[in-house]
């Protein structure tokens, strides 16, 4: 009877139980890392990439000759005198010589370096963000993934940086002679090199930003929204420059198995280390190892500084749409 009672009393019209569909399940939404999908993230990373690489193909240009060997014209490691060479022997043209392949090469390359890193930062940073582990062991990931979408274009465009218009007539020119003459693999010569190049280079880029851009955020929290680009800038370029000074040496070999051949440098007998090592080290002693570290720093220090703050730009524009989708 007392149960009866307290049924009874709550019988009420303002309490009337909601019927469920006898199979209701609760949709469970996962959201994506950062509010953005995966082809957001490649897109945000193939603008930042264009962007970075154009901006800066000029000085790219003046380190890729004062890094090749042999009888090239330039000789010298001095970069007024690399930069004065090629504008007397080729013009302002000559320091933009290739930039058609890198414009080819760059999109897709970095599309597939930052949503890799993207993906594999969530995966195993387990949602903490101060991981720095996590960042540096998905930046080797990024880098692995890229280099073999973009080692093909980086030979060909660093080939036309040094060649004269003799030699190459342009892009699509100067693969079918690659390909014609030394195979599909010379495409891919410096691959392990510039992945060995590239791994403790995106390893310490990749975490020394994450941790500045951290830092930087930290110290003005208050004026984050606003400061946005000068933080994502500061964090790139420190990182760029000192990541790239660490890892000159294997920039310089690489550079050298890519352009064997050409312009009477070196060919060698196979795509050994250390051989090409050997070879520098023979002609130039250890100051040969760090040719065109100057240039190859003027290059990273704002290519990553423009790099990021593009990324991110591209990234909060992204946010920003999904957000106003959702809320619509």
């Amino acid at each position: 009877m007392a149960t009866e009672a307290t049924t009874t009393n709550f019988q009420n019209s303002d309490f009337r139980p909601v019927p469920q569909p006898p199979d209701f399940h609760p949709e469970v939404i996962v959201s994506p890392h950062d509010g953005l999908h995966f082809w957001q993230f490649m897109i945000a990373g193939s603008v930042a990439g264009c962007v970075e690489h154009m901006a800066m193909f000029p000085v790219d240009t003046v380190k890729t000759h004062m890094q090749a060997l042999g009888s090239c014209p330039i000789k010298s490691v001095g970069v007024r005198h690399a930069l004065r060479s090629i504008l007397k022997s080729e013009g302002l043209p000559g320091l933009y010589r290739g930039i058609g392949a890198m414009g080819l090469g760059a999109g897709p390359a970095h599309a597939v370096y930052f949503s890799v890193y993207e993906v594999c930062k969530k995966y195993f940073s387990g949602e903490n963000p101060n991981n720095s582990a996590a960042h540096a062991v998905s930046g080797v990931c990024a880098t692995v993934a890229s280099d073999a979408v973009f080692t093909p274009m980086d030979t060909v465009k660093q080939r036309l940086q040094l060649g004269n218009s003799a030699a190459y007539r342009g892009v699509f020119d100067c693969v079918k002679k690659v390909l014609k003459e030394e195979g599909f693999g010379a495409f891919y010569a410096s691959y392990r090199t510039t992945v060995l190049m590239n791994a403790p280079y995106t390893a310490v880029h990749f975490t020394t930003y994450e941790a500045l851009k951290r830092g930087l955020i930290e110290i003005s929290p208050e004026s984050v929204s606003d400061e946005r680009v000068i933080v994502h800038a500061t964090a790139g370029a420190l990182a760029g420059a000192s990541a790239a000074v660490i890892t000159t040496p294997l920039d310089v070999v690489k550079t050298q198995l890519q352009c064997q051949g050409v312009c009477g440098c070196d060919r060698f007998k196979s795509s050994s280390i250390g051989d090409v090592v050997k070879t520098i080290m023979r002609k130039d002693g250890y100051k040969g190892l760090m040719r065109g570290w100057i240039p190859r720093t003027l290059f990273h220090a704002p290519a990553a500084a423009i790099c990021w703050s593009t990324y991110e730009a591209a990234k909060a524009f992204f946010q920003e749409i999904n957000a106003s989708s959702e809320s619509g």
